[in-house]
């Protein structure tokens, strides 16, 4: 079995790839993430999966290398990682009422035949209307603060919305595990 390794510290990430049965290692890449002026969000989660993936590729020859990236936009609004709670309220706060799209881009590269697959998956999120002292709720109960958009679906973030359109509902968590399966089947690696 070749070896796989996921470009991230992302425990979400991590816990997302577990799913799958296959042995795996993590690297953290330790890479700028810093914007780049006017480009597209769906443009930077390409660009910074496929930079995360180099970055622990240089390091790891012949290994097959897992780099993902999400990137959330509100309008022409770009949601970084809040950081803290009182930047969650605010995201949340802006967002309610709203959609949010979120791009999470994923490739897959390495191995003895330089294996180079790309994906950005897109799914829209609508808020409902949410209350000011729901929000504070919210956000004191799961502090999202290392979550874009500043919710995690896959827990009690799944009150604040009314709807997702998805093709993958993991792409919303941080790692789109159907393309993901079909391009490690594709590699060789064996997936029921």
């Amino acid at each position: 079995m070749p070896v796989l390794i996921l470009a991230s510290g992302s425990p979400y990430r991590r816990d997302l790839l577990a799913r799958l049965a296959l042995p795996f290692e993590t690297l953290a890449p330790q890479l700028n993430e810093d914007h780049l002026a006017g480009e597209p969000p769906a443009d930077r989660a390409l660009r910074l999966a496929l930079a995360k993936a180099q970055a622990v590729a240089s390091r790891r020859a012949g290994a097959f290398v897992i780099g993902s990236d999400q990137v959330a936009a509100a309008g022409d609004d770009v949601l970084d990682k809040p950081g803290d709670a009182a930047h969650a309220r605010a995201q949340l706060a802006a967002l309610s009422g709203r959609s949010a799209r979120f791009y999470t881009a994923c490739t897959l590269i390495g191995g003895a035949d330089g294996v180079h697959l790309a994906h950005v998956d897109t799914t829209t999120v609508v808020f409902r209307a949410i209350a000011a002292e729901e929000i504070e709720r919210y956000v004191a109960h799961e502090q999202p603060y290392d979550c874009a958009g500043s919710f995690k679906v896959e827990a009690l973030g799944i009150s604040l919305i009314e709807c997702i359109e998805s093709q993958d509902p993991t792409a919303l968590i941080g790692l789109p595990l159907i393309w993901l399966a079909g391009a490690l089947r594709a590699a060789g690696f064996r997936l029921p």
